[in-house]
Protein backbone atom coordinates (compact mmCIF):
# COMPACT_ATOMS: atom_id res chain seq x y z
CA UNK A 1 0.00 0.00 0.00
CA UNK A 2 2.73 2.33 0.96
CA UNK A 3 4.60 1.63 -2.49
CA UNK A 4 1.54 2.30 -4.54
CA UNK A 5 0.96 5.57 -2.68
CA UNK A 6 4.80 6.73 -3.07
CA UNK A 7 4.14 5.54 -7.18
CA UNK A 8 1.08 8.26 -7.25
CA UNK A 9 3.33 10.92 -5.74
CA UNK A 10 5.81 10.33 -7.69
CA UNK A 11 4.13 9.84 -11.56
CA UNK A 12 2.62 13.81 -11.13
CA UNK A 13 6.45 14.76 -10.37
CA UNK A 14 7.93 13.19 -13.91
CA UNK A 15 5.34 14.75 -15.99
CA UNK A 16 6.77 17.99 -14.86
CA UNK A 17 10.84 16.82 -16.02
CA UNK A 18 12.11 18.20 -19.24
CA UNK A 19 14.50 16.40 -21.61
CA UNK A 20 16.75 17.92 -23.23
CA UNK A 21 14.74 17.08 -26.29
CA UNK A 22 12.00 18.83 -24.27
CA UNK A 23 14.13 22.10 -24.50
CA UNK A 24 15.19 21.93 -27.44
CA UNK A 25 11.74 21.75 -28.90
CA UNK A 26 10.75 24.97 -26.77
CA UNK A 27 14.04 26.65 -28.08
CA UNK A 28 13.08 25.91 -31.79
CA UNK A 29 9.75 27.47 -31.09
CA UNK A 30 10.91 30.40 -29.02
CA UNK A 31 13.13 31.20 -32.40
CA UNK A 32 10.38 30.41 -35.07
CA UNK A 33 8.10 32.99 -32.69
CA UNK A 34 10.43 35.48 -32.84
CA UNK A 35 11.34 35.36 -36.17
CA UNK A 36 7.59 35.72 -37.21
CA UNK A 37 7.02 38.56 -34.69
CA UNK A 38 10.38 40.59 -35.89
CA UNK A 39 9.25 39.85 -39.61
CA UNK A 40 12.23 38.47 -40.59
CA UNK A 41 12.85 36.71 -43.45
CA UNK A 42 15.04 33.55 -43.94
CA UNK A 43 17.22 33.09 -47.02
CA UNK A 44 19.64 30.40 -47.48
CA UNK A 45 23.67 30.22 -48.14
CA UNK A 46 23.24 29.89 -51.73
CA UNK A 47 20.94 33.19 -51.48
CA UNK A 48 23.52 34.76 -49.72
CA UNK A 49 26.21 34.17 -51.33
CA UNK A 50 24.39 34.96 -54.63
CA UNK A 51 24.01 38.43 -53.14
CA UNK A 52 27.77 38.80 -52.89
CA UNK A 53 27.51 37.52 -48.81
CA UNK A 54 25.32 40.12 -47.77
CA UNK A 55 21.48 40.49 -46.57
CA UNK A 56 18.89 42.66 -47.58
CA UNK A 57 18.18 44.83 -44.40
CA UNK A 58 15.18 46.57 -46.48
CA UNK A 59 13.74 42.92 -46.66
CA UNK A 60 15.01 41.92 -43.16
CA UNK A 61 17.04 39.06 -44.54
CA UNK A 62 18.80 36.66 -42.30
CA UNK A 63 21.02 34.25 -43.56
CA UNK A 64 20.07 30.55 -41.72
CA UNK A 65 24.36 29.16 -41.54
CA UNK A 66 23.65 25.80 -41.54
CA UNK A 67 26.46 24.66 -40.04
CA UNK A 68 26.30 26.69 -36.39
CA UNK A 69 22.30 27.22 -36.84
CA UNK A 70 23.28 30.49 -36.62
CA UNK A 71 20.56 33.42 -38.51
CA UNK A 72 22.87 36.30 -39.60
CA UNK A 73 22.14 39.85 -40.79
CA UNK A 74 24.84 41.96 -41.89
CA UNK A 75 23.51 44.79 -41.61
CA UNK A 76 27.49 47.04 -42.50
CA UNK A 77 30.02 45.14 -43.97
CA UNK A 78 32.48 47.57 -42.38
CA UNK A 79 35.36 49.40 -44.33
CA UNK A 80 39.07 47.59 -45.32
CA UNK A 81 39.00 43.71 -45.58
CA UNK A 82 38.41 41.13 -43.34
CA UNK A 83 40.70 39.65 -40.65
CA UNK A 84 43.36 37.67 -42.79
CA UNK A 85 44.82 34.01 -42.57
CA UNK A 86 47.74 34.06 -39.68
CA UNK A 87 46.11 37.51 -38.13
CA UNK A 88 45.59 38.95 -34.80
CA UNK A 89 43.54 41.86 -33.95
CA UNK A 90 42.04 43.47 -31.18
CA UNK A 91 38.62 44.90 -31.64
CA UNK A 92 36.47 47.45 -29.95
CA UNK A 93 32.72 45.61 -29.65
CA UNK A 94 29.61 46.88 -28.62
CA UNK A 95 26.20 44.86 -27.78
CA UNK A 96 22.63 44.55 -26.96
CA UNK A 97 21.81 40.83 -26.07
CA UNK A 98 18.05 39.88 -25.68
CA UNK A 99 16.88 36.81 -24.21
CA UNK A 100 14.21 35.07 -27.36
CA UNK A 101 12.17 33.36 -24.70
CA UNK A 102 10.78 36.73 -23.77
CA UNK A 103 12.62 39.64 -25.68
CA UNK A 104 14.04 41.21 -22.06
CA UNK A 105 17.68 43.13 -22.73
CA UNK A 106 19.84 40.93 -20.61
CA UNK A 107 23.19 42.76 -20.84
CA UNK A 108 24.26 45.90 -23.18
CA UNK A 109 27.33 48.49 -23.78
CA UNK A 110 25.59 49.15 -27.10
CA UNK A 111 25.00 53.00 -26.32
CA UNK A 112 27.78 53.57 -23.68
CA UNK A 113 30.22 55.84 -25.47
CA UNK A 114 32.78 54.99 -22.73
CA UNK A 115 32.75 51.11 -21.93
CA UNK A 116 33.04 49.13 -25.21
CA UNK A 117 34.05 45.50 -24.49
CA UNK A 118 37.42 43.87 -25.88
CA UNK A 119 38.33 41.16 -27.92
CA UNK A 120 41.32 39.47 -29.09
CA UNK A 121 40.85 37.38 -32.44
CA UNK A 122 43.19 35.35 -34.42
CA UNK A 123 42.86 33.40 -37.82
CA UNK A 124 44.06 30.13 -39.03
CA UNK A 125 42.74 29.35 -42.56
CA UNK A 126 38.74 29.44 -42.21
CA UNK A 127 38.93 28.90 -38.33
CA UNK A 128 38.64 32.04 -35.57
CA UNK A 129 39.73 31.84 -32.31
CA UNK A 130 38.71 34.67 -29.83
CA UNK A 131 38.35 35.67 -26.24
CA UNK A 132 37.61 38.82 -23.93
CA UNK A 133 39.57 40.71 -22.42
CA UNK A 134 37.17 43.72 -20.53
CA UNK A 135 34.15 44.53 -20.69
CA UNK A 136 30.29 42.93 -19.64
CA UNK A 137 30.92 39.35 -21.68
CA UNK A 138 33.90 38.94 -19.77
CA UNK A 139 32.10 39.77 -16.48
CA UNK A 140 29.11 38.01 -16.94
CA UNK A 141 29.94 35.06 -18.70
CA UNK A 142 33.81 34.50 -18.95
CA UNK A 143 36.43 35.11 -21.12
CA UNK A 144 35.62 32.64 -24.02
CA UNK A 145 33.94 34.13 -27.02
CA UNK A 146 30.59 32.16 -28.15
CA UNK A 147 31.05 30.35 -31.05
CA UNK A 148 27.99 31.93 -32.56
CA UNK A 149 29.69 35.27 -32.74
CA UNK A 150 32.67 34.19 -34.76
CA UNK A 151 30.21 33.25 -37.86
CA UNK A 152 30.36 36.77 -38.98
CA UNK A 153 33.86 37.09 -39.51
CA UNK A 154 34.07 35.44 -42.45
CA UNK A 155 31.94 38.32 -44.34
CA UNK A 156 32.56 41.46 -42.23
CA UNK A 157 35.86 43.63 -42.96
CA UNK A 158 37.53 45.24 -39.44
CA UNK A 159 39.98 47.88 -40.45
CA UNK A 160 39.36 51.73 -38.82
CA UNK A 161 36.30 53.81 -39.84
CA UNK A 162 36.28 56.98 -40.55
CA UNK A 163 32.91 57.09 -38.76
CA UNK A 164 29.83 55.18 -37.02
CA UNK A 165 28.16 54.48 -39.91
CA UNK A 166 31.38 52.58 -41.51
CA UNK A 167 31.68 50.56 -38.69
CA UNK A 168 30.68 46.52 -38.97
CA UNK A 169 27.24 45.79 -37.77
CA UNK A 170 26.05 42.26 -37.47
CA UNK A 171 22.66 41.17 -35.76
CA UNK A 172 22.57 36.93 -34.97
CA UNK A 173 19.70 34.68 -33.37
CA UNK A 174 22.26 32.34 -31.66
CA UNK A 175 21.05 28.79 -30.55
CA UNK A 176 22.24 27.52 -27.34
CA UNK A 177 24.94 25.00 -28.64
CA UNK A 178 26.70 28.45 -30.18
CA UNK A 179 26.33 30.17 -27.37
CA UNK A 180 28.16 31.35 -23.88
CA UNK A 181 27.83 28.46 -21.46
CA UNK A 182 24.81 29.92 -19.62
CA UNK A 183 23.00 29.50 -23.20
CA UNK A 184 24.49 26.00 -23.38
CA UNK A 185 23.47 25.46 -19.25
CA UNK A 186 19.67 26.05 -19.82
CA UNK A 187 19.57 25.37 -23.34
CA UNK A 188 18.29 29.49 -24.09
CA UNK A 189 18.39 30.72 -27.81
CA UNK A 190 19.69 34.97 -27.24
CA UNK A 191 19.48 37.66 -30.03
CA UNK A 192 22.54 40.12 -30.25
CA UNK A 193 23.01 43.03 -32.26
CA UNK A 194 26.83 43.98 -32.54
CA UNK A 195 29.44 45.98 -33.54
CA UNK A 196 33.15 45.25 -34.39
CA UNK A 197 35.87 47.49 -35.12
CA UNK A 198 39.83 47.57 -34.50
Amino acid sequence: MIIALAGVFVLPSCKDYETYGDKKEKEYNAIKDFMGYSGINRIEESVFHAQGNMTDTSKNEYVYMQNSGVYMQIVRKGCGTPLQDGENASLKVRFIELSIFDTTQVVSNYYDPYDPDFMNISRTGSEFTASFTQGLMNSYYGASVPAGWLVPFSYINLDGPTADDDIAKVRLIVPHSQGHSTASGNVYPYFYEITFQR
